[in-house]
């Protein structure tokens, strides 16, 4: 993950710039009785990127230099020295990176087309805000009127049109805010719904003309859209993750990061270093998983459904490496504190009422225990698993096609683990018959630790390997 960090110059005498710096930051890193993991946490990257910048072998983004100031209060003066780096490489002869890589590239702009033609057939606009645990950056949770589809689209394409160098640029209305804002909900519901993957396409190409908007001069766009633009990239970030994009969903959530500390949404921050540990845990890097999710109670202080959040995200990571009892502390400290979420919780972070706080302990105690009976070959945990999914699947709210095929998946994996391959196989048989799996998204790994669980008891019967020959054609 990057924002502009490229490697320093070749050349001695502007690589030193960069070694100056490092060693700057590592004074104030010891200062503050941190670790690199621990800093690496708090502001979004791995230990080894910040390893990196103190070692100079890195440059340091601006962005990265001011969330690090106001990590170690350092009262502008790491800002004013990565500046200061950057214009003496500048006048050193600017033999680096030109300045558009400095600035770090976001994943490709999607290809236009009328926004129309790129929604799903039948799209129907939530008549008011709040909608999908969306609320409005205006009018927040006292509501607001949405505009007519046909508005919504000449709104969008007006906001899109905005190009880099225009000179005189429109005010950004109420309406259009109230537009960007549905359109967001619009596409979270129908990738719920149908595993829809245009709502990418859609969500990348607006958040595209955000980045335009929020870079213009002297202009108050960035405090209007900051929080807006922090929702559209975390959801970037989660649709890329969902559809298994992994590298370029990890670029949008640590904008995503940016711009929530920006805008102050404690929900927006809390989302998308969730769905950091989740990138982490599946891309085999237990210690950062761990990182991201201790994260969130940071980030969070005093929160119980963040707290709750940061036990789920953390006994994931330690299931995954077999570690029972912090597993099981985790997830009951996960459960004490979602007895505790209330209406404070739910202002903070809309996308969580009380009941899907439940929902979202029980599916990510579901998965970690699952993950330890993987791990450690115990079916009592395979069978608590089952119970939590059973739970989670009770819970979930009608419509929500994606999650339930997930859940069912995890509970027939809870099935295998625990030595049941016939109840694996009744419970995973609906989520073939009614779902085209992606062997990409998480659905399909969900699917592919079931299949190698069934496959590995090979001769259980007939049915059973048929069922295996089956997942290997919806996983390949």
């Amino acid at each position: 993950m990057s924002e502009g960090m490229g490697p320093a110059p070749a050349d001695a005498r502007t690589a030193e710039v960069w070694r100056s710096f490092g060693a700057r930051l590592r004074q104030w890193r010891r200062r503050a009785g941190l670790t690199q993991a621990q800093v690496g946490a708090r502001v979004g990257y791995d230990h080894t990127a910040i390893s990196k910048l103190e070692h100079g072998s890195r440059r340091t983004p601006l962005p990265l230099a001011r969330r690090l100031d106001e990590l170690f209060s350092a009262d502008g003066e790491l800002l004013a020295a990565c500046e200061a780096a950057e214009e003496q490489e500048r006048a050193g002869g600017e033999r680096g990176a030109p300045a558009t890589v400095r600035r770090g590239p976001l994943p490709g702009e999607p290809a236009g087309g009328a926004l129309l033609a790129m929604l799903p057939p039948g799209t129907v606009l939530p008549a008011r805000l709040p909608a999908y645990g969306l609320v409005c950056p205006v009018h927040d949770r006292a509501g607001c009127s949405v505009p007519v589809l046909t508005d919504v689209i000449a709104l969008h394409t007006a906001f899109c049109a905005l190009g880099p160098d225009t000179r005189s640029h429109p005010a950004l209305d109420n309406d259009t805010v109230h537009a960007l804002t549905a359109l967001l909900a619009v596409c979270l519901r129908a990738d719920e719904e149908r595993a829809w993957p245009g709502a990418t396409a859609v969500v990348e190409r607006t958040l595209h003309a955000m980045l335009r908007w929020m870079a213009l001069p002297a202009a108050p766009y960035q405090r209007q859209l900051a929080p807006l633009a922090a929702e559209y990239a975390q959801s970037a970030g989660c649709l890329r993750l969902l559809w298994g994009r992994n590298g370029t969903a990890m670029a949008w959530l640590d904008r995503s990061l940016l711009w929530a500390a920006m805008a102050g949404h404690v929900g927006t921050q809390v989302a998308a270093l969730g769905d950091m540990s989740t990138l982490a845990r599946l891309e085999g890097d237990g210690p950062s998983a761990l990182a991201y999710g201790g994260a969130i109670g940071q980030a969070a202080a005093g929160r119980p459904w963040a707290a709750a959040m940061s036990d789920l995200y953390q006994a994931r990571g330690h299931a995954v490496r077999g570690d029972a009892a912090r597993t099981l502390k985790h997830i009951d400290r996960a459960r004490s504190q979602m007895d505790r979420a209330g209406e404070r919780d739910e202002t903070e972070a809309p996308w969580l009422s009380v009941a899907s706080v439940r929902l979202r302990v029980e599916s990510g105690a579901a998965g970690a225990l699952r993950d330890l009976a993987a791990a450690t070959g115990d079916p009592r945990f395979a069978l608590r698993a089952v119970e939590a999914a059973r739970t989670a699947l009770g819970l979930l709210p009608p419509g929500m096609h994606s999650a339930r095929m997930l859940f069912l998946a995890r509970m027939a994996d809870a099935h295998a683990c625990a030595g049941d391959p016939a109840a694996a196989q009744a419970v995973a048989g609906p989520v073939l018959d009614t779902t085209e799996v992606n062997p990409s998204t998480l659905l399909g790994q969900e699917l592919r630790g079931l299949h190698a669980r069934l496959a590995a008891r090979s001769g259980s019967g007939p049915e059973t390997d048929d069922f295996v020959r089956r997942l290997a054609a919806a996983i390949r």
